[in-house]
């Protein structure tokens, strides 16, 4: 697929849902005209709204959906049965509403890092690529997250990153031809962890050369490990397929830390993006105040138009 009709795909396919989105919400018999469609596409997760909404994730997407969200994402979407995936995939489509997100099972970890150039862990690797096409095909996300897994400490740096953008690239094989994205995310949890920086990231998928293949921007992450959030944004922007959000300290909802949200979405806004900022974070408050408090928060930091 060339890589200009996948890229112009992608956004017109956003757009879409998007559109999808706010034409069932003015039709809703049960949205109040206050919880109407944010200005952007932020995605819940399983559990934010049990208290609301009960333990059944789709009762919690419905709730959300009355509240203004047009997105979901699933870190655990692959070890759902496929009856499970399917039936979320089909709510989201009677909704109107987007998948983001969910982690390519043994994409890379500490036990099978893509930096060892190993072929058994590539193969673990391309197996978890070669299931996401069918879950893919269940739930209609076109967005996996892909984690490289930890540094091989008696190899220089130089042939660690080789081994990862070769892995990547025979990934990109797979997911490709299915207009399927694999998401690089860094991460600040250990420093045994290979990738952990924006620029490192991009370098990699300008290396790996394929529309398959680009940034998750989790900015609660990116805060701890780099700071400077905008200008780096702005700085890997062309690589950048998705953002996820996080207060920094605490992991909490915006306007809970030292970040401003408001400030951040506005500018991503600005720019023009159209895909889904994935809420991947906990909540400040329990219970139903809690998931209350969290979507005030985001109805202020939303607030900047």
């Amino acid at each position: 697929m060339k890589r200009k009709t996948f890229l112009q795909n992608s956004l017109l396919t956003g757009a879409s849902l998007l559109t999808a989105g706010a034409a069932s919400a003015a039709v809703s018999n049960t949205a109040d005209p206050a919880d109407g469609p944010f200005h952007l596409n932020y995605g819940i997760h399983d559990g934010m709204f049990r208290n609301s909404a009960g333990n059944d994730f789709i009762d919690q997407i419905k709730f959300a959906y009355d509240k203004g969200f047009r997105a979901i994402e699933d870190n655990g979407m692959m070890r759902r049965p496929p009856e499970e995936q399917q039936k979320i995939g089909d709510a989201l489509a009677k909704l109107g509403m987007s998948m983001g997100v969910f982690v390519l099972d043994k994409g890379g970890n500490g036990a099978n890092t893509l930096a060892a150039g190993k072929p058994e862990y590539l193969e673990i690797f391309l197996k978890g690529c070669r299931q996401a096409v069918e879950v893919s095909k269940r739930c209609n996300g076109k967005l996996t997250t892909v984690v490289p897994g930890d540094f091989e400490r008696h190899l220089p740096i130089g042939i660690q990153t080789g081994n990862v953008i070769e892995a990547l690239r025979k990934g990109t094989e797979i997911l490709e031809p299915h207009g399927i994205v694999m998401v690089l995310e860094a991460l600040s949890d250990t420093p045994d962890l290979m990738l952990r920086h924006s620029d490192q990231t991009y370098a990699i998928c300008k290396a790996v050369n394929s529309p398959s293949c680009k940034i998750l921007f989790d900015m609660y992450h990116m805060q701890r490990n780099e700071g400077n959030v905008i200008h780096n944004i702005d700085l890997c922007w062309s690589e950048i397929a998705y953002f996820q959000i996080g207060n920094v300290p605490g992991r909490n909802e915006p306007t809970t830390g030292e970040m401003d949200y408001k400030g951040i979405f506005k500018h991503i806004y600005n720019k023009g993006y159209k895909g889904i900022l994935g809420m991947e974070h906990g909540l400040s408050l329990p219970g139903k105040e809690g998931e209350t408090a969290l979507i005030k928060a985001y109805r202020e930091s939303d607030s900047f138009a």
